[in-house]
């Protein structure tokens, strides 16, 4: 099943005036395939504990894309691949979050200090040695951060995105990756939100306009065919 007709069977179209959603977007040219190219990197956005734990401000139950996560990261270093993480970190009273602090006051979890039991990465998805940290504070992994300098120098085309949540920082990430020119892949299985309303209106969306949105064995099956490469430094 391609990635458009996997979003199709995900959401059910709406109708826009007096023709469906599906036909609106057809009309219009929208759900465009992009290839992924031969050198991609890997992008874990914001997997952290404060998603996992129950009765944590931010907990989404995102245990399947948890698991999902933990499989493509180990498939990715297999692969040689570059690979980057974020957290999000704010100095104590969130000054340098600015609106989105105020906007969200669940990210005093985040504060320096405040709660490393929830700041600390989800359990299989810490950052080794030689992988790249972006530590943010917005929603974007590429907004006020090293990463688009990190990817071009690193010769990156393609970037698969995995992470919470996918209305947020996922979305946000996706969006600036594509302006970015490298080539946005979020897989499906490996992203998570608290609701599945969010969580499916924006895949849908990134799928129609910004990124292309394929299923946790299609990456795998991609990262496969990439072993024989010399590694990115």
């Amino acid at each position: 099943m391609s990635a458009s007709e996997n979003q199709a069977a995900t959401i059910e179209p709406a109708p826009v005036g007096d023709e469906s959603l599906a036909a609106n977007y057809a009309r219009g040219g929208f759900n465009q395939n992009l290839q992924p190219g031969p050198r991609p990197a890997l992008l874990v956005i914001d997997f952290v504990k404060a998603y996992l734990v129950p009765g944590s401000p931010l907990y989404a139950g995102v245990d399947a894309a948890h698991a999902a996560a933990v499989r493509l990261l180990q498939a990715a270093r297999t692969a040689g691949i570059p690979v980057v993480h974020t957290n999000v970190e704010y100095q104590p009273g969130g000054r340098n979050g600015g609106v989105f602090f105020r906007k969200v006051p669940a990210l005093k979890s985040f504060e320096t200090g405040a709660h490393p039991e929830l700041a600390a990465f989800a359990e299989g998805l810490d950052p080794l040695p030689g992988e790249t940290l972006i530590t943010k504070q917005y929603a974007s992994a590429f907004f006020g951060t090293s990463l688009a300098s990190t990817l071009t120098s690193l010769g990156v085309d393609t970037v698969l995105i995995a992470g919470v949540s996918t209305s947020g920082c996922v979305r946000a990430s996706a969006v600036d990756c594509c302006q970015h020119g490298f080539i946005p892949v979020v897989v499906r299985d490996a992203v998570g939100d608290r609701a599945s309303g969010p969580h499916e209106a924006n895949l849908f969306d990134l799928q129609a306009k910004y990124a292309e949105v394929r299923g946790l064995e299609e990456i795998l099956q991609y990262l496969a065919t990439l072993k024989n490469l010399d590694p990115v430094a």
